[in-house]
Order: structure tokens, then C-alpha cells, then sequence
């Protein structure tokens, strides 16, 4: 009897196939690139460094550079198309995305939703993108003011609705879309909410994601906000209910960078990145 075919990788989990195979010295070809498209973005985020530091000279990544970049690692299993710059402002990025496909890998990218039109919506399914992530932030427009720095909470929640309509009414399971919300001690209260508004839009899935704070505490990118390893007051209880109605609404809820109490009662999956099991408890997943 012919041996059982090996099932294929899970590209959201690229890096376990490496294993124990990984040492000191890459012998092997890259798993995943991530290339900066574009370093413009149209909002000005309080947790972004490109807010309150001078960068390189606003540009994109042409395709001359991209080509010779990827062409390099012809068989890369993952491609990731942020940086600090929103990659829709990208005329070429339907391209770029279409010729990652051809060659086999994995796509996604990161964005702030303001400029997922239609028409840019259905390039980006017709290239074959995989994921597409929208940084949302917030469940109000106020708070969404506070932390991205223009009013354009109705438009990004507009956009992804549609969006999300458009796949259902054609049949479309790609890109899957997610919603991301950073994890600031200001906004911990709105995760019930965010959870809310995501199931009322259509999006099945939303990550709570670390806050990468500098060390000169601009905005809101400051240690003191960061809820990373270390949750106070009624924020383990805030962080439980939003799990409870994730589940109940049948919406997949990772929290995996946030630290919980060991006697929190919520349904956790423990994910052991460091030895101490008190702070690497929480994975929540609606799905189990």
C-alpha cells in the first residue's frame, strides 16, 4: 500500500516547518519575507513611530526592486506586504501580490481599511491574496480618533462590510478577513464591543495584538499602555467576556500576547513560548 501523502503545511503556521532543523547558521532558503511596500500611510496613528519621527523620503517599492527582492527566494512559502506604511496607497500592489500567487506562496498584508473599495477589493481577490488584515483599533469613532488620529472610523467599518457582503453574495472564501485591535490599557474596554462589531460586519475572525511601545513614550506608544504580560484592575474580567461572547458568536479570538491570572475561568489554550506557564496561558479560540 502506497504511504499516506504528507499533509500540507499550515501557511499560517509556516514557521513549524522548520522544527528541529534550524541552527546557528541558515543553511536552508527563507520561509517568509516581508517586504515594505510603501512607507506612506494617510492616518496618524498614536502608536506609530512614522507619526513622530522624520523616516526615509515618502515612497513605494518599485517593481523593478520587488521583482529582483522575490526572485531571489523562488520557492518562499509566506510573503507579508507591510511595514510601517499602508500597502493599498501601492498602484502596483495587485501585481505584486498575483506574482507571489504564480510562484506558490502565501499572501497577506496589513491595512487600515480606508481604501478597500470595491473595485481595489476585487483586484485583490481576482490577484489571489490569502489574508487581508484590517487594523481597526477601536469599537467607536471616538476612541478610533484617540488612537489613529482621523476620523475615519465610519468609512474602514463601511468598507470591510461591503467587502465582506461582496464574498458572500459571489460564494468568496478568499482573502480571509480579520480585524486587529492593539493592545492599550485605553482601549481594553471596547473589546467586548470590537467583538460585536466584528460579527455585525461579517469578519469571523480578530486578533488582540501587542502594542510595540518606544522608549521616548510617544503617544500613545509607551510601556505604561501596553498591555502586554501584564493585565490590572478589571481587565482580566474585560479580556474573559470578550472571549465568552467570541465563543458565543462563533468568532476565532486570539489574545496569545496577553498575560492572564492563572485562576482566570475562561476556556484558554496554553501556549508555551517561555517556561513560566502564568504568562503564555492565553490563546483563545472560539473554533475549539
Amino acid at each position: 500500500m502506497a504511504a499516506a501523502a504528507q499533509a500540507k503545511p499550515d501557511p499560517r503556521r509556516y514557521f513549524e516547518t522548520i522544527g528541529d532543523g534550524r541552527g546557528p547558521i541558515a543553511e536552508q532558503e527563507p520561509v517568509c519575507l516581508y517586504l515594505e511596500t510603501t512607507n506612506r500611510c494617510n492616518l496618524l496613528c498614536e502608536t506609530c513611530p512614522r507619526t513622530f519621527e522624520d523616516l526615509e523620503p515618502p515612497a513605494d517599492m518599485s517593481w523593478d526592486l520587488f521583482t529582483h527582492i522575490v526572485d531571489q527566494v523562488p520557492r518562499i512559502a509566506r510573503v507579508v506586504l507591510h511595514g510601517v506604511g499602508e500597502p493599498m496607497m501601492v498602484k502596483a500592489l495587485p501585481r505584486m501580490v498575483r506574482y507571489l500567487k504564480e510562484r506558490g506562496a502565501y499572501v497577506l498584508f496589513n491595512t487600515n481599511g480606508t481604501l478597500l473599495t470595491e473595485r481595489k477589493g476585487r483586484e485583490l481577490i481576482v490577484a489571489g491574496l490569502d489574508e487581508l488584515r484590517v487594523s481597526l483599533d477601536a469599537a467607536e469613532p471616538r476612541a478610533f480618533l484617540a488612537v489613529r488620529g482621523k476620523d475615519m472610523f465610519a468609512r474602514i467599518v463601511r468598507n470591510v462590510r461591503a467587502f465582506t457582503a461582496l464574498q458572500r453574495a459571489e460564494g468568496i472564501d478568499r482573502p480571509l478577513v480579520s480585524l486587529w485591535l492593539t493592545g492599550l490599557k485605553e482601549t481594553i474596554d471596547q473589546l467586548s464591543a470590537f467583538v460585536r462589531l466584528a460579527h455585525q460586519i461579517g469578519v469571523g475572525e480578530i486578533h488582540l495584538q501587542r502594542l510595540v511601545f518606544m522608549p521616548q513614550d510617544q503617544g500613545l506608544a509607551r510601556a505604561r499602555s501596553a498591555l502586554f504580560e501584564r493585565l490590572e484592575g478589571d481587565e482580566p474580567k474585560q479580556l474573559a467576556e470578550a472571549a465568552r461572547l467570541a465563543k458565543r458568536l462563533g468568532v476565532f479570538f486570539n489574545a496569545s500576547v496577553v498575560a492572564l491570572p492563572p485562576a482566570l475561568d475562561v476556556d484558554v489554550l496554553y501556549r508555551p513560548w517561555k517556561s513560566d506557564p502564568v504568562l503564555h496561558r492565553a490563546f483563545f479560540d472560539a473554533r475549539l
